[in-house]
């Protein structure tokens, strides 16, 4: 069973607008995050509906995932749906004082995945404990590489 919920946060010196126009591009993930490595938005724009196909890489280990933009709301908010394990991936962007505080969380609802996926996780990953510890870790380091970039301006 995976964990319900994985979420990280980090403060931002930046605006909502600079922020969202990072995370927003997905077409950037690659540059951001440890095991997705390119991200392709079909049809070009990201919007509410938009779908991707993803390539993740770990170790020799390549796959490719499908995606479905299911909650867009502009500097705010925006995640997506992995087809392949039902997980929603997102952002969220929280106005502070200083900036702005960005959380990124994976939802597994109830900590189910599917069947392909949870067996595919403990036969080539290591089991759903270390991934998802490996997956949280690699959310703290997708944050401080966007906070890194909205911060250079």
């Amino acid at each position: 069973m995976a964990a319900p919920l994985l979420e990280q946060s980090t403060e931002i010196a930046a605006t909502p607008e600079k922020v969202w126009s990072i995370v927003s591009d997905l077409s950037r993930m690659g540059e951001w995050s440890p095991q997705c490595r390119k991200v392709i938005v079909r049809g070009g724009t990201v919007r509410l509906g938009a779908k991707t196909i993803n390539v993740n890489k770990r170790g020799l280990l390549v796959w490719p995932t499908t995606a479905k933009v299911v909650t867009f709301e502009p500097n705010r908010k925006i995640a997506y749906r992995i087809a392949e394990n039902r997980t929603v991936w997102g952002f969220e962007i929280t106005p502070t004082d200083s900036g702005v505080r960005l959380t990124e969380r994976r939802e597994a609802k109830n900590g189910q995945t599917t069947k392909v996926s949870s067996t595919l996780i403990g036969l080539a990953m290591g089991g759903t404990e270390s991934f998802d510890a490996e997956l949280d870790e690699g959310m703290r380091e997708t944050l401080m590489k966007i906070k890194a970039a909205a911060e250079r301006g």
